[in-house]
């Protein structure tokens, strides 16, 4: 019979003993935590990313566009300078020279369209880069709540071993007084046995979740005991629609995109043909030596002729892209209407879970005194003992998880509605 009670209860036993001590009266509190924020991690990973690194030079190259598009011109005027002379043929003396400027211009719209291109670039450059925040915040809030589970759970596993030496101990006293059997030595240390095994597999779950946080932060997080973290601010009342619609990364994000497409397709249709030249020549020549030299001024344009297949290309192309991002767009928003409202209720759930778990837990405890008080006066053998301390343990364990998944919870909310860590 004592070896199916401990096959049976010692599993959890350890967790019991950690938090609620083998012989203390009271839980204590968990200390407040001192390790890496939530916050903090983030700012940590998003600085290590490609789009936080590139983001100035792309900020650069953006408002360079469209300053580019304020110019007169399309491009800088080139100068141009030819000389032409008989001096290898017959040698009479005739030269020329020419200098002229030549300037492109703009064709008809293209400046507007051309600048209000840029803008729409400049806004998708800043909405890019908060997506891209917002994506590295998912991946931080994950590892970074099942860092904190795993340090819960060394908490508890290492508490528990301390505690069970303690139990083991002081049967071992309780039987050379004549007290407990022989077998009931035999259980105290199957359960210490079980709570070393717990903590070398909480200590390697723990490795685990550092190394995850770790490569997406490049800090090593604290690997010691601790509090959980607080959890994030919960959201303001305002309704997931207002939200999605005003200020959400990944919305905007694609509304930029649907509006650069839409610009580029307008800037196409526009350049139908290459830019017309102006050119300005002076031209100073004498047709043999002694004449005179003669001065004249050319003023030119340039008109290229349009290409009508390479410009529908153009047009088509942006016009697939605008397309795209729209139904992509249409996706989304559905998408993190349908995670918002989902989001809501698995934090009421959680709420509730919470709730649920601690009054068990409290229910536990109590009951826990009682049989911890009928054990050392004779009234309850050990396998009670250890069944009543399985009960707590599973009971606080629950509790613990229920706070850090409702910690969660909230963080995967305000994810979902689009705000970064705090």
């Amino acid at each position: 019979m004592f070896q199916q009670l401990r096959l049976k209860w010692l599993p959890g036993l350890m967790l019991g003993l950690a938090v609620n001590g083998a012989w203390a009266q009271q839980p204590a509190p968990p200390a407040p935590s001192t390790a890496l924020s939530l916050k903090h991690a983030f700012e940590a990973a998003w600085a290590r990313q490609p789009e936080a690194l590139s983001l100035t030079t792309q900020q650069e190259a953006a408002q360079a566009r469209r300053d580019s598009a304020d110019s007169w011109f399309v491009e800088p005027p080139a100068l141009e300078v030819a000389g032409k002379t008989d001096q290898l043929d017959s040698n009479r003396g005739s030269r020329e020279y020419e200098v002229g400027i030549a300037v492109p211009i703009w064709l008809s719209g293209e400046r507007s369209s051309t600048a209000a291109l840029a803008t729409a670039e400049i806004a998708a450059t800043a909405s890019r880069a908060r997506g891209a925040q917002l994506r590295t915040a998912a991946a931080v809030r994950t590892a970074y709540w099942d860092w904190q589970r795993a340090r819960v759970d060394v908490t508890l596993a290492r508490a528990g071993l301390e505690n069970a030496r303690e139990l083991a101990a002081d049967v071992a006293k309780r039987i050379k007084a004549g007290d407990l059997a022989r077998a009931d030595q035999h259980q105290a240390d199957g359960v210490q046995a079980t709570a070393e095994a717990a903590v070398a597999e909480a200590e390697s779950a723990l490795a685990d979740a550092a190394q995850q946080l770790r490569t997406l932060t490049g800090i090593g997080p604290e690997r010691s005991s601790g509090g959980v973290s607080a959890p994030e601010p919960v959201p303001s009342a305002a309704t997931p629609t207002q939200i999605l619609e005003t200020a959400h990364p990944a919305v905007a994000e694609l509304r930029d995109r649907v509006d650069v497409a839409r610009r580029t397709m307008t800037l196409a249709s526009v350049q139908g043909r290459a830019n017309p030249e102006l050119s300005v020549t002076t031209t100073r020549e004498r047709g043999a030596s002694g004449e005179s030299w003669e001065q004249t001024v050319t003023l030119g344009l340039r008109i290229p002729l349009g290409s009508g297949s390479r410009s529908r290309s153009r047009v088509a192309s942006a016009n697939a892209e605008a397309i795209e991002a729209e139904a992509q767009l249409q996706i989304e928003l559905e998408r993190l209407l349908a995670e918002t409202e989902m989001a809501h209720q698995r934090v009421e759930l959680r709420r509730q879970q919470v709730a649920a778990a601690e009054r068990r837990s409290d229910l536990a405890q109590a009951s826990r005194g009682f049989f911890e008080k009928a054990f050392r006066l004779g009234e309850a053998d050990l396998p009670t003992r250890l069944r009543i301390e399985f009960e707590a343990a599973e009971a606080e364990r629950e509790r613990a998880r229920a706070r850090i998944d409702l910690a969660a919870a909230i963080s995967a909310q305000r994810q979902a509605l689009g705000l970064l860590p705090e």
